[in-house]
């Protein structure tokens, strides 16, 4: 039986087709925005916790799969080198905590909100013009508030909504495109009302804000989930055609889904400062003012999830899109990962044909004895791991195992020849 038919394998391979899906998407939109000649900032460090994160965490899934000879290493290792690199990518330019906690939401916050800015501009005005600054401040400090109660109702019309529209959806919907596309987009927009509700309760905090790293930290959880979720839909609306995208698509949109809706919960149930339990009524009125009810998004379930195994573990349209910036070294080359690649369809061919004697109860012809016995090379060569008689620094002349050095002089003085002896 192939180990990609055991259920937690098929879990690992799930989570880690839509992780990479979703950071593909990512990657697509934010070369997009870039190549439009903008410099989103917001995004840009949304793209560089979440994108570093989501490859941390296939790395660490693929380590699991692979087990020991992801730990041996040598050329045939194809995932040691990619896992000790990672913390690299997190921890360069501001480690990924510095960048959740802080950098995200201490920019965005009054960066993105359509009103703050100006009106902050207008507290750093001169003397001079102080009449000026407080017509400013007072049209800004208006619109503020009306933009708070317009998001209030706005996120409890869309909570209520989307409530009716999940609960109502049926578990194969999204095999229809339009559909997919369609309820999906409505439940973004419901989540990013309620993000922008929390994003004003916020201000309650005043400057106290900079230093609620945990709610920030969770508030920029809440922005890269929806900010994933706009990017995979924009991805599928571009990529669609390619046989088995929606249920991949549908996987990473309600990974995202839910886990931006167990971030705002959590920071409403978290909500700090002096007004804190005022604003975590408030939040949990206008984000779910029906209470668990009005919490409808839930994680992938299983048929979804062998489904979207399956696609990335067999020969599908699937798996090629995946392994389009894979490079494939040339055939007789030592490359694990081409070898990978060029062994999965006569293997699968050879499973095929194994089930079918089995079925048929029969003995094999010699073109598929042929078959079988070449799937069965090419696996005892593909899991062998790299071998050494020495490690090698060994090799070298008058080399001595620092855990040694010393230890001869020691048991000379000792008079003993022998560590048991000793």
């Amino acid at each position: 039986v192939p180990i990609a038919e055991f259920g937690g394998i098929q879990e690992a391979m799930a989570l880690s087709a839509s992780d990479g899906l979703a950071s593909i998407a990512g990657v697509d939109l934010m070369n997009a925005i870039v190549d439009n000649h903008e410099a989103p900032m917001v995004i840009s460090s949304v793209m560089k916790q979440k994108c570093t994160e989501l490859g941390r965490r296939i790395v660490e899934r693929g380590m699991d799969v692979a087990a020991g000879s992801a730990i041996c290493r040598g050329d045939k290792n194809y995932l040691g080198n990619a896992y000790m690199s990672l913390p690299i990518a997190i921890t360069v330019e501001g480690a990924n905590i510095m960048t959740r906690s802080f950098q995200i939401i201490g920019q965005g916050l009054t960066r993105c909100h359509p009103h703050m800015l100006e009106l902050m501009q207008s507290l750093q005005m001169p003397q001079s013009e102080e009449k000026k600054a407080v017509e400013i401040f007072c049209k800004q400090f208006h619109k503020i508030v009306g933009h708070g109660m317009t998001n209030f109702f706005g996120s409890i019309g869309r909570g209520v909504n989307a409530t009716v529209a999940t609960k109502t959806r049926s578990k194969t919907a999204y095999k229809d495109g339009d559909k997919l596309l369609d309820y999906h987009e409505k439940q973004l927009l419901r989540l990013s009302a309620n993000f922008a509700l929390t994003a004003d309760l916020c201000f309650t905090l005043g400057g106290s804000l900079k230093f609620q790293e945990l709610l920030m930290g969770r508030l920029a959880d809440a922005l890269g989930a929806i900010y994933l979720g706009y990017a995979t839909l924009h991805h599928y609306q571009r990529r669609r055609g390619i046989d088995g995208l929606e249920a991949v698509t549908e996987h990473a949109m309600l990974r995202l889904e839910k886990e931006a809706q167990d971030a705002m919960l959590s920071a409403s149930d978290n909500f700090p400062g002096m007004l804190g339990p005022v604003a975590s009524t408030v939040m949990k009125i206008g984000c779910f003012p029906l209470g668990n009810m009005t919490r409808p998004y839930k994680a992938p379930g299983d048929e979804l999830t062998k489904e979207v195994s399956k696609l990335v573990t067999t020969p599908s349209e699937m798996r090629d899109f995946f392994q389009e910036n894979v490079y494939v070294a040339p055939e007789g080359e030592l490359h694990q990962v081409s070898d990978l690649i060029r062994a999965l369809p006569v293997c699968v061919e050879a499973d095929m044909i194994a089930s079918s004697i089995r079925r048929e109860k029969r003995q094999p012809t010699e073109a598929e004895a042929d078959m079988i016995a070449k799937a069965d090379a090419i696996r005892d060569a593909l899991i062998q791991v790299d071998v050494y008689e020495k490690f090698p620094n060994e090799a070298a002349e008058g080399y001595v195992r620092p855990a040694l050095v010393g230890t001869e002089e020691r048991l000379a003085e000792m008079d003993r020849v022998r560590f048991d002896a000793a």
